[in-house]
């Protein structure tokens, strides 16, 4: 998954020429053969360098506090949410739900690496949701919808309908 993840944020940042990528290990972490040195390994530290690579150092944060945000969900992807227990995944939601309720991306008032990476890392879970469990997590899913409508994120990913029209107010259903 991690490969397609970095090809479509390759195709956002609009690289030209894609990278050749391999994975390591049973957990299949991502790897980017560097011509100028060792070995890029990891999700987080191959995105970054991609950002760093197409001069879009915005994506990583516009300040120190923003950036330290950017990298602590960053974090958050590959040690919470690429870890998660089915089990664990309405923990997950509802924490994602709680932090989501002011804002409008995860790092300030900007689209940044943290948007796409959670967005991509997260796919797969709303996908799998029926509708009264994504308006469980309203945050979450106007997120959701808002990151997968967000210019050149979604590529390799096919499009999930996150509401229902409500006709009637919710307590009349």
């Amino acid at each position: 998954m991690a490969l397609k993840e970095l090809s479509s944020l390759e195709k956002y940042l609009g690289f030209k020429k894609p990278n050749k990528y391999s994975t390591q290990g049973e957990r299949k972490v991502p790897v980017l053969q560097n011509n100028n040195g060792p070995a890029l390994v990891g999700l987080v530290t191959i995105a970054s360098h991609l950002v760093r690579e197409a001069k879009r150092k915005e994506l990583l944060g516009e300040s120190a506090k923003q950036r330290a945000v950017v990298q602590q969900w960053l974090e958050y992807r590959v040690t919470r949410l690429d870890n998660c227990p089915k089990d664990d995944v309405r923990v997950l939601l509802q924490e994602l739900n709680q932090y989501l309720e002011d804002k409008v991306y995860l790092a300030g008032n900007s689209f940044t690496l943290a948007d796409a990476l959670m967005y991509y890392g997260i796919h797969h879970i709303v996908m799998d949701l029926a509708v009264q469990e994504k308006e469980k997590v309203l945050n979450v899913t106007r997120w959701f919808d808002h990151i997968q409508h967000y210019p050149g994120v979604r590529h390799h990913l096919p499009p999930v309908v996150v509401l229902r029209n409500r006709v009637y107010p919710s307590g009349q259903h």
